[in-house]
């Protein structure tokens, strides 16, 4: 009830305000777990991500943003589920493997932290893992100009989001060298997707 509601007001923030656009819905599994994949440079980015598509989805949220009772409950009944920032939190993981073993959408930041400038940063281990331990596809998703809103001059900029084609791990779990390998190709699908959407 409350994520169904909040995912309309959300549409007409977009929609309306920030004159969004959106490409490649059509590439999201319409059931099955999948992994959304984006880059990540600003707050607003989780419910832009997961407000343009009908299918609910759940992500990881820093621990901190649970310690108000209130909020906390909000969040979690919006799908959402606590990460220790910082260190290996292997609740949070455990979490999104079931996630996915109930044939859900999860949804994650490769990057771990928010870019400042909207550059892409290194990926870090996390989503490669999950994709690994689960066999889910990943989902890459690009979004545009976020960074920007109340900075610069850019107080409602026109945003940009773009799902791409699935893919999935095809290596050895175990191998690191794999792992970091799939992470580099999620970023640079995001990258090549990101430069499209610039060129829009």
């Amino acid at each position: 009830m409350l994520y169904g509601f909040l995912r309309f007001v959300f549409r007409l923030i977009f929609y309306i305000l920030f004159r969004t656009r959106v490409y490649g819905r059509e590439n999201i599994p319409a059931e099955g777990a999948v992994i959304l994949a984006a880059n990540h440079a600003s707050n607003i980015d989780p419910p832009l991500m997961a407000s343009l598509i009908d299918r609910p989805v759940s992500y990881m949220a820093k621990i901190e943003l649970f310690e108000n009772p209130i909020f906390g409950a909000a969040i979690r009944r919006c799908h959402a589920f606590p990460v220790k920032r910082g260190e290996s939190d292997r609740g949070a993981i455990k979490t999104a493997v079931t996630v996915l073993k109930e044939e859900r959408v999860l949804g994650l930041f490769p990057e771990g932290t928010r870019s400042k400038t909207g550059e892409l940063q290194k990926a870090e281990a996390g989503v490669a893992l999950i994709a690994a331990m689960t066999g889910a596809p990943i989902v890459p998703v690009a979004i545009l100009n976020t960074h920007r809103i109340f900075a610069n001059g850019g107080l409602l900029p026109q945003l940009r989001i773009k799902y791409g084609q699935p893919i999935s791990f095809q290596g050895d779990r175990k191998s690191k060298e794999a792992l970091d390998a799939f992470s580099a190709e999620i970023m640079a699908h995001i990258a090549r997707m990101k430069e499209e959407l610039g060129k829009k």
